[in-house]
């Protein structure tokens, strides 16, 4: 798949401890038909044969509405279930030849909170940086605040595009306007709704009027 920064816009990633009331995978298209413009699979407890089974039935579903797919932390898993690419951690955990072993036709993202972080992600051949935690989340509990000064200075560090996580929601988002980031990644914003597809309606309005300034109520 072709990567282009504008894919990033709504990046959703997935989280199972809100879908006991909806399985998951009809959360995941609920959210795919309220215009997320990428998804990851993130999965922390499965066992490798597990998360390699769950991924295949989640590219099965995304791929029918040619969004990006990308899985955190396994690149056997990526790999073995035909995702778009990889998303792993920090840098400095990563091999220094991880493009080598994801190769030239995934997509790859890496993460930073600092400028040193990112200059070495791109370094290391990145696609995308998610950068945060941008706010307080309960998400992640021992994700370190990256203050909004420091997220412009990381955006303006390195030439491939920016992706914000961490404690994004509908009262918060517009202070990320002006940042330079590409994309917001949202979690329990669109996972923990009741009414997914509505969530992600709105998280897209409002991403589009932050990021490409585009007005509401503009088709």
């Amino acid at each position: 798949m072709n990567f282009s920064r504008e894919q990033l816009l709504l990046y959703a990633i997935t989280d199972r401890r809100w879908s006991d009331k909806q399985s998951f995978l009809f959360q995941i298209e609920e959210a795919l038909r309220g215009g997320i413009t990428m998804l990851q699979l993130r999965e922390k407890n499965l066992s490798t044969d597990d998360y390699i089974e769950l991924a295949k039935k989640v590219e099965a579903l995304v791929s029918k509405y040619n969004v990006p797919f990308i899985v955190n932390d396994s690149l056997e898993a990526a790999l073995l279930s035909g995702a778009d690419g990889v998303h792993m951690g920090q840098v400095d955990n990563i091999p220094s030849d991880i493009r080598d072993k994801v190769g030239t036709d995934k997509i790859l993202g890496l993460s930073a909170g600092s400028v040193r972080e990112a200059l070495k992600a791109e370094e290391l051949g990145a696609d995308y940086i998610g950068v945060g935690s941008v706010f307080n989340t309960s998400t992640k509990g021992d994700a370190k605040r990256v203050e909004l000064s420091l997220l412009r200075k990381i955006s303006a560090s390195v030439s491939i595009p920016i992706v914000a996580i961490g404690g994004i929601n509908e009262n918060n988002i517009s202070e990320l306007e002006g940042s330079g980031i590409s994309g917001v990644s949202i979690i329990s914003g669109i996972f923990a709704q009741e009414d997914v597809f509505s969530a992600a309606v709105r998280f897209k309005t409002l991403a589009e009027k932050i990021i490409l300034k585009k007005p509401e109520g503009i088709l």
